[in-house]
């Protein structure tokens, strides 16, 4: 699905700016990038600035116009800061925006232009797409970097891609945080009830004592390296015991 969602740039000044690019698309996990008449592609910048994301430039392709870089597109995006009076369909929300084309990529290619770093899309070149977007800023700056505005609309559609059910998006997490398992747990509070025994704080045989800690353990979802610490430090106690 992501992969029917291509990138294109229409006539770039600054070859850096097609390198930062490619980084965002990649970090969202878009591939497809199309350059419309780039000043200077491929360039040592551009390299620079993708940060790793050179796959995303060496497959890059160019193309003379923007009718052609959309010609099998069923849905195109113009971002735009400005508004046209043309009678085109608007997201004002780029999350809006994401929801549509997400639903459109998962049948067809779609696609989201950006033009110009200083004069944007032309009225023409607007005339291509079937929609436009603006990404909602501060009303007395509302000025964007090439790349940010790309990363901004490709998380979002990234966004919307990763609730859908099929997406089987999994989301990272540190290994510190990963819950032990129902033997381990089980390990644990037998340790911690024979500690407890041993050294005499269960004074009540009918007292609710464990049950309790039990549930205080459960309640805290310990991970399974907070788990081995708790087990090592019951371990260290039993060394003082009296016997031990």
């Amino acid at each position: 699905m992501l992969s029917n969602i291509r990138i294109v740039l229409v006539q770039t000044f600054h070859p850096g700016n097609i390198g930062a690019t490619a980084r965002a698309m990649k970090t969202m996990g878009l591939s497809e990038l199309l350059l419309v008449n780039p000043r200077a592609f491929p360039d040592d910048e551009a390299t620079r600035m993708a940060a790793g994301a050179t796959d995303v430039l060496e497959n890059a392709r160019c193309v003379s116009s923007l009718e052609e870089a959309v010609s099998d597109c069923v849905q195109v995006v113009g971002a735009s800061a400005r508004l046209r009076s043309l009678p085109l369909p608007h997201f004002d929300e780029p999350d809006d925006m994401a929801q549509q084309v997400i639903e459109n990529a998962a049948q067809a290619p779609v696609a989201l232009v950006f033009g110009r770093e200083r004069s944007g899309l032309t009225n023409d070149e607007i005339r291509c797409c079937t929609h436009q977007v603006s990404i909602p800023a501060n009303p007395e700056y509302g000025i964007l970097n090439l790349s940010q505005a790309v990363q901004i609309l490709a998380y979002e559609v990234h966004r919307a891609w990763r609730k859908r059910d099929d997406s089987h998006f999994m989301y990272q997490r540190p290994l510190e945080a990963t819950p032990p398992s129902r033997e381990q747990f089980v390990h644990f509070q037998e340790h911690l009830g024979r500690l407890m025994q041993q050294s005499g704080f269960l004074t009540q045989p009918h007292a609710r004592t464990e049950e309790q800690l039990q549930a205080l353990f459960s309640r805290a979802q310990p991970s399974r390296k907070e788990l081995s610490l708790l087990r090592g430090l019951l371990s260290a106690f039993e060394t003082h015991l009296p016997g031990q």
